[in-house]
């Protein structure tokens, strides 16, 4: 398996290079040369495990023997993934049962196990630096899943007024000799555009460089991260064939909330690799400039953006998006990096009637405000007396303006107590303000759902991290912290 960029198509290398460096030098990012076809009827009547075993030895031909079973096996429960009946047509898939109780851990407890493969691999003695964006989840899940990893250090930003408390102090508050995390004072894409461009910044990488130190990422942007998310695609499918809720063959529907894309374009790829997926809603929340470009063609973050109730889709400038303007494009780089710099100098850019059509084919749209939510919260809960979180619920508000015709899923990313004042408020209690223990045990009352003990512990841990930087000081900070 060899990668390309989507910005530079003489660009090759293989899939261990391309986990190692998380992002190509020319600001694009890495994709297969040509997807691999996976059977999905092999992937019958196995466990979890062996299904995300399959998927990346598909994609990296370095040793990932164990990748998966090491893991995996730090999750809550047996089955990593569970897919829940609500009822004939609709489905829910539970992606919140690893250590930080968000969906990122479904990669992100693989990608460090990766990393460390891919680098003695190439034989890499240099210590590696992974840079972390996050609207909220992805930076809990980075911290906790490098913790103590051998070679590595992670450091993570994320806006300081932008996510909830209870994601914060679980950043602010993690254990691990080689983490830190971050505030920035502006939003997620700040953060985003600001630890790309020090991907590229000549200056930080000599001065770390000198200290033995090289930079990677644990974002989607990282090929590392975005394969193993296919794998609960193909899981979820072979699932209902394996329950006798479908039959192999039939097509069925996702609806998946994202915000920077790449939870949904894993779902493509398994599309492409032979999974039989019909549709791939994107439901977004008011920052629905994905649901305008899948209606319009026309990509444009010249928009204001909103604080919601859902902060980890709190996303203007989708990065995985690139992948997906790449294929369709016919594999143009030259053309993906043109409109990549015509977004970074207006903040727009269009693709042809073909491509978006193309699109459309596959991808279907809408959004969901606070309003909806909220609505969904409660509706969800009075009628399966099911609970779901703020992002879940902007996919069953989406769902239900569907005509569910096929099996549908709905793609669950949180556990419900990361946002427990807003899950109160939707079922009719006056939860003001952020989180607290009282809020969370609250919740736990009311529903009979568990608090995990790790969310409830956030409050009473001592604070680590509490430094606060200016996105355009991102470099400097870096510099500071681990150059020589």
């Amino acid at each position: 398996m060899k990668y390309t960029s989507t910005r530079d198509g003489s660009v090759e290398t293989d899939g261990a290079s391309a986990v190692i460096d998380g992002i190509s030098a020319d600001g694009g990012l890495y994709v297969p040369v040509a997807l691999p076809k996976l059977d999905y009827t092999e992937f019958l009547g196995l466990d979890y495990i062996k299904r995300a075993d399959k998927v990346l030895r598909a994609f990296f031909d370095f040793d990932v023997s164990g990748v998966a079973q090491d893991a995996y096996g730090t999750f809550d429960t047996d089955e990593p993934a569970p897919v829940v009946k609500l009822d004939d047509r609709l489905f829910v898939l539970e992606l919140w049962h690893g250590k930080t109780h968000a969906f990122k851990d479904m990669a992100l407890s693989v990608l460090p196990r990766l990393l460390v493969r891919a680098k003695a691999e190439k034989s890499v003695a240099s210590k590696t630096l992974v840079l972390v964006a996050t609207s909220g989840d992805t930076g809990k899940a980075a911290l906790e899943g490098f913790k103590d990893v051998d070679g590595t250090e992670v450091c993570v930003f994320y806006p300081t007024d932008g996510v909830s408390r209870v994601q914060k102090l679980a950043m602010q508050t993690q254990a691990g000799d080689n983490v830190r995390a971050v505030g920035i004072t502006g939003n997620f894409d700040d953060a985003q555009t600001a630890v790309k461009t020090a991907f590229r910044d000549d200056r930080l990488k000599t001065a770390l460089g000198e200290n033995n130190i090289t930079m990677s990422s644990a974002n989607s942007i990282n090929i590392g991260r975005l394969v193993p998310q296919i794998a609960y695609y193909y899981s979820t499918y072979c699932d209902l064939v394996d329950a006798g809720e479908i039959k192999a063959g039939d097509k069925i529907d996702f609806i998946v909330p994202t915000g920077n894309f790449g939870n949904i374009l894993a779902g493509w790829y398994a599309l492409k690799m032979g999974l039989p997926i019909n549709k791939l809603v994107c439901a977004s929340n008011r920052n629905n400039v994905l649901t305008d470009f899948i209606k319009t063609g026309e990509y444009d973050v010249n928009r204001e953006f909103y604080k919601t109730e859902s902060p980890s889709m709190d996303i203007l400038i989708s990065s995985n998006l690139e992948r997906l303007i790449y294929e369709t494009s016919g594999r143009d780089a030259t053309k993906t990096a043109e409109r990549y710099a015509e977004l970074k100098a207006t903040g727009r850019f269009s693709v042809s009637e073909d491509e978006i059509d193309a699109i459309r084919e596959t991808f279907a749209c809408d959004y969901a405000d606070d309003d909806d939510t909220e609505q969904a919260i409660a509706d969800m809960f009075d009628e399966y007396g099911y609970l779901i979180d703020t992002h879940t619920a902007a996919a069953y508000a989406v769902a239900m303006r569907r005509e569910l015709v096929r099996p549908t899923v709905v793609v669950s990313t949180a556990n419900p107590y990361k946002f427990a004042p807003a899950v109160l408020r939707a079922l009719g209690e006056p939860a003001q303000g952020e989180a607290t223990a009282d809020t969370l045990r609250e919740l736990e009352d009311m529903t009979a759902m568990d608090v995990p003990q790790s969310l409830a512990d956030v409050f009473d841990l001592p604070v680590r991290f509490d430094d606060v930087v200016a996105p355009d000081r991102i470099s400097d900070y870096i510099l500071r912290g681990y150059g020589k």
